[in-house]
């Protein structure tokens, strides 16, 4: 029986959704299975909006377009009201609870709420919030091999290996948090 996690994340540019992605789909291909990655963003990216597909899966992506993904990844409150009714029933809904204070009415999806700045900021980057929620995000689902992640992460940091170790801290503290929570 294969697998397919088709995964929607969103938020305002310059909180690090288009990244995230890109470090799920690294990810995938270091573990060798299939993945696509299809960025949307407006002009503006950094304030505007900004979300990602990405689909990872054990047999080839015919598509990478997502209509009702089984994975959302909800960084501001815009993101959260346009992609949570897409979502299909039994999927996973992970809300940046620093930005949103609003508690999802669905009873049929997984909901979990990840307070990213507070974790980001406890670890000494605030700005780590992308990779806190992706750990979070990949503690629950399983979508990925922790290993692979973390080699999917160097190589997207690779032009920067100044940050990498402290990368590498956000993802456990994402993960560590819904362990702990």
């Amino acid at each position: 029986m294969s697998k397919t996690f088709e995964l929607i994340a969103a938020g305002f540019g310059g909180q690090g959704v288009l990244s995230l992605g890109q470090i799920v789909a690294y990810s995938a291909m270091y573990q060798g299975i299939q993945t696509t990655w299809l960025p949307s963003y407006g002009p503006e990216m950094r304030g505007g909006t900004a979300n990602c597909s990405v689909v990872v899966s054990d047999e080839p992506v015919a598509n990478p377009m997502i209509n009702h993904p089984n994975v959302l990844v909800a960084m501001n409150r815009p993101s959260l009201d346009k992609f949570a009714s897409k979502v299909v029933s039994g999927g996973y809904i992970f809300i940046n609870s620093s930005l949103i204070d609003e508690k999802i009415d669905r009873t049929d999806v997984n909901v979990y709420y990840v307070p990213t700045l507070d974790i980001a900021t406890k670890v000494g980057n605030p700005k780590g919030i992308n990779v806190v929620m992706l750990g979070a995000m990949l503690e629950v689902t399983k979508m990925l091999e922790t290993d692979k992640a973390i080699e999917g992460l160097e190589y997207f940091f690779s032009k920067k290996p100044q940050v990498i170790e402290i990368n590498k801290q956000m993802l456990a503290a994402g993960m560590d948090y819904i362990k702990n929570n």
